[in-house]
């Protein structure tokens, strides 16, 4: 072999223009037919190589492949999310050109089960993909890279060779291995776990999904140990899609989310897989964060793959919260609160979430993480279950028509309660009802009960970093509710501030794309784009702060293990 080493711009650049086998890429791992082309030198094989596409490789060490990255002005950012399928187009100053949106259906099958159609899921992403494009009237030669942000957690097995799922998705919010998850603490397995992967014991990861998947879809498991079927949360599953079956991969931000992946290691872990029963053949490849992972030639032409992140890693990139101590907020169908920590991932001791951030030129940074199951949800129930409002744009004004809560705590235990709690088995409570309770106290109490969860989990962060926070950064659809966000920024006693482009989850992603393919040069330069919305101040007094927290800690000690095995 007679590799030729190029630096990181003409790599860069070859990605856009070569369809590579990437079997052939020196730098790389597993054996999927795609490869990996990140900030990092890469090595290929010239022998490999056909004649044609030789030469226009050779150009690029003169800089001349570099013309396609320099001469495209847009990034392509998919964004699926819980309820919803999003594509946004980026310009090279991070502003939103188009964006197109849709919603697909859920499912209840039972009491805790949440299940999607990964189908569905696909055929949505790809239609607004399509759609965002000719709002913006670009075709795939104005597209520089694609950046992929997803809902983490939820988890889809598949048929190799045909691409079909073998059953629904089961969601990240989906509680039927609640009880697994308890036999595997009563076994005393919960340490190891968590040091190997940071996480606590809990139905809310991938793992005992995919268990269940394999235990209980007929002849799933012979099928999976044949090597027949793959395993991948959503962005994998979208990959696979885009690519028409060539790459199956994954970042590790998504990896890590797992229950499957060791964050010293960095990829995954054997002893996990035995635990769990889950074939390797099944798991995608880890790739980098950021670095062309592959090219999808189903929106008019052929486009590099180049940017993957879990949402809520997606959203602390957007925020440019990329030094350690930096803090965001994320409202969305859940509340998601992660830290910064830096090169070295930080052990909670306070039931908090370690987690991988992104891997970026070989270098993976970590974070600290809360998550909260029922924050935007909690709207949509208010909307479809109760129906005391028509959309969910109208909360903040039915809200304020009333000073505040009247006494009334609404605790969104509605999937169980996440951190710092890990309560499987609490459910949903309304208290403090009176005959003069109105639709306004409900709304009010449901946008206050978000923002406690919220102040429950920042106490836990600071905690385990040892330092006071500054100010809150957020995002999400919620964070439009200035009543949500100035009550948040009394309950916290630090100020809480809304960028000026509120799609910060989208927008990580076309940042992690479009540093990989070189359309913006560095984090640098990405930094000085973030700017202020607003900035909400505290306005609540220390005693009424302590007054509603003591209210709050009592309605949520009613909610804690209402639905537990032994309370039927």
């Amino acid at each position: 072999m007679n590799p030729i080493h190029l630096p990181n711009e003409a790599g860069q650049a070859l990605a856009q223009v070569l369809p590579l086998d990437p079997r052939k890429l020196e730098r790389g791992e597993g054996g999927d037919r795609c490869g990996f082309i990140t900030g990092e030198d890469v090595a290929v094989d010239e022998r490999h190589l056909q004649l044609k596409c030789r030469a226009r490789w050779r150009g690029l060490l003169s800089g001349a492949g570099q013309d396609r990255v320099a001469a495209v002005k847009y990034i392509l950012a998919l964004d699926q999310g819980t309820t919803s399928s999003r594509a946004i187009v980026f310009d090279h100053r991070g502003r939103s050109v188009a964006v197109a949106q849709r919603e697909f259906r859920q499912s209840f099958p039972h009491p805790g089960w949440v299940e999607q159609d990964a189908r569905e899921i696909w055929a949505t992403q790809l239609a607004v993909a399509r759609q965002a494009l000719r709002r913006a009237r670009l075709t795939a030669r104005d597209i520089a890279a694609i950046g992929i942000t997803n809902q983490r957690e939820t988890t889809v097995v598949w048929d190799r060779a045909k691409g079909v799922p073998v059953g629904p998705a089961i969601v990240w919010q989906d509680r039927r291995t609640a009880p697994v998850c308890d036999r595997l603490k009563a076994r005393g397995l919960a340490p190891m776990i968590r040091r190997k992967t940071g996480l606590v014991v809990d139905a809310y990861f991938s793992a005992t999904k995919l268990q269940w998947i394999l235990n209980h879809v007929p002849g799933a498991r012979a099928r999976a140990e044949a090597g027949a079927l793959a395993f991948g949360t959503i962005d994998s599953w979208l990959i696979w899609n885009l690519t028409g079956g060539r790459c199956h991969v994954t970042d590790p931000s998504n990896a890590s989310r797992t229950l499957l992946f060791s964050l010293r290691d960095g990829g995954w872990d054997d002893g996990l897989l035995r635990l769990f029963g889950v074939p390797r053949s099944m798991m995608p490849t880890v790739c980098s964060s950021s670095g062309v992972c592959g090219h999808t030639r189903l929106l008019g032409g052929n486009i590099p793959i180049a940017g993957i992140a879990g949402d809520q890693q997606a959203a602390l990139f957007g925020q440019v919260c990329t030094r350690p101590g930096m803090v965001k907020n994320t409202y969305g169908t859940g509340c998601f609160m992660l830290m910064h920590t830096g090169r070295r991932p930080v052990a909670s001791k306070n039931n908090l979430l370690t987690t991988v951030a992104w891997r970026i030129g070989g270098r993976t940074e970590y974070a600290l993480e809360g998550s909260i199951f029922i924050a935007g949800a909690l709207v949509q129930w208010l909307r479809d279950g109760l129906g005391i409002i028509r959309s969910p744009g109208e909360i903040e004004a039915l809200a304020a028509q009333v000073p505040d809560s009247g006494g009334l705590y609404l605790v969104p235990a509605l999937a169980g309660l996440g951190a710092p709690h890990w309560d499987a088995y609490a459910r949903g409570l309304i208290i403090g009802l009176t005959r003069g309770t109105t639709r306004a106290h409900i709304a009010r109490a449901a946008l206050e009960g978000i923002a406690y969860q919220v102040a429950d989990v920042l106490r836990a962060m600071e905690k385990d970093a040892g330092i006071r926070l500054k100010e809150l950064r957020v995002d999400g659809g919620a964070a439009a509710n200035n009543l949500l966000l100035q009550f948040q920024s009394g309950l916290l006693g630090v100020p809480v501030v809304r960028p000026r482009v509120a799609e910060t989850t989208a927008l990580g992603a076309a940042y992690l794309a479009g540093l990989g393919v070189g359309f913006w040069k560095n984090r640098r330069s990405i930094a000085t784009r973030w700017q202020i919305d607003r900035r909400f101040k505290p306005a609540m007094t220390p005693a009424e702060r302590r007054r509603l927290l003591g209210g709050w800690a009592r309605a949520l000690s009613r909610s804690r293990g209402w639905d537990s095995p032994s309370s039927r």
